[in-house]
């Protein structure tokens, strides 16, 4: 028996899901470091971490995966934090940076510019904005650096909201999966399905969503609203059956031009608690 090590993200949209392993006593019982989405991946992928919350796209990657049930980051609507920024019109883009934090926006993003017709160049870049136009049309960025974006400079294309434009169905950016022979080693009276599902409730909680504003706020220089209503109305927290329809049709998508492998099998981590609890 040992404690699983976790990857956790370190971006505004995470903070809730969090909030039991950073407020509670959840967090005595895992090792915690934070990354990337990609990075994420890549702790899992090489075995330095246990359980992570990882892009959707990584999953058909890594063998031997698990999902934890119920929790998503996910949207039903504008996400706000996963963009394509122009500089020019997009059925004028030729060229795109995307960023290197990313893996499952990149397969969106391709999808969605394959869907409006034309053949484009990829480069992968840091998420520096200034930098991805000085040499490309346009460049794809991710999570906190997005919302900080000034949209009025550029042309902007929201992908969560150009997904669910064209197929009707919510978008699956991340979630928590564990490594399978790492299960057997976890401390036994753990649930592992009901803490992380629990963390996400908490973290969820209106006095603990307020707290949560209000730090981040600062640290994004965005204002109270524009944190609480992200967090509220443009993040989807639940990995309902909905978003699982949705999840399944982005894998199909991506396979058909092979921005992921085929369509993988979904397999979750089984718990002894029920979702009502």
């Amino acid at each position: 028996m040992r404690k699983l090590r976790i990857s956790a993200i370190s971006y505004l949209n995470t903070a809730p899901l969090l909030w039991d392993f950073e407020h509670g006593e959840a967090g005595s019982h895992f090792e915690i470091s934070y990354t990337f989405p990609s990075g994420c991946a890549r702790a899992l992928a090489a075995g330095r971490g246990d359980i992570g919350i990882i892009p959707a796209a990584a999953y058909p990657q890594i063998p031997g995966l698990e999902i934890l049930p119920d929790v998503a980051i996910a949207s039903r609507r504008a996400v706000r934090s996963i963009l394509l920024v122009s500089k020019v019109p997009f059925e004028k883009v030729r060229t795109v940076a995307l960023d290197t934090s990313s893996m499952t926006s990149v397969a969106l993003c391709k999808i969605l510019l394959k869907w409006l017709g034309g053949e484009r160049q990829y480069a992968s870049m840091e998420p520096d904005l200034e930098k991805m136009l000085t040499s490309n049309d346009a460049g794809l960025v991710i999570g906190d650096p997005a919302l900080q974006i000034d949209r009025t400079r550029y042309y902007t294309l929201d992908l969560a909201e150009e997904w669910i434009r064209i197929t009707g169905k919510p978008f699956v950016f991340a979630f928590w999966a564990v490594r399978g022979d790492a299960v057997s080693e976890a401390d036994p009276a753990l649930d592992l399905a009901a803490v992380f599902r629990d963390s996400r409730d908490h973290g969820l909680q209106p006095s603990n969503l307020n707290e949560i504003t209000r730090n981040w706020s600062g640290r994004l220089n965005l204002s109270v609203e524009q944190v609480h209503s992200y967090l509220t109305e443009n993040i989807h927290y639940r990995l309902d059956a909905e978003c699982l329809d949705g999840l399944r049709t982005f894998y199909r998508h991506a396979a058909e031009i092979d921005a992921c492998p085929a369509p993988p099998e979904l397999r979750f981590l089984h718990s002894v608690r029920t979702v009502a609890g």
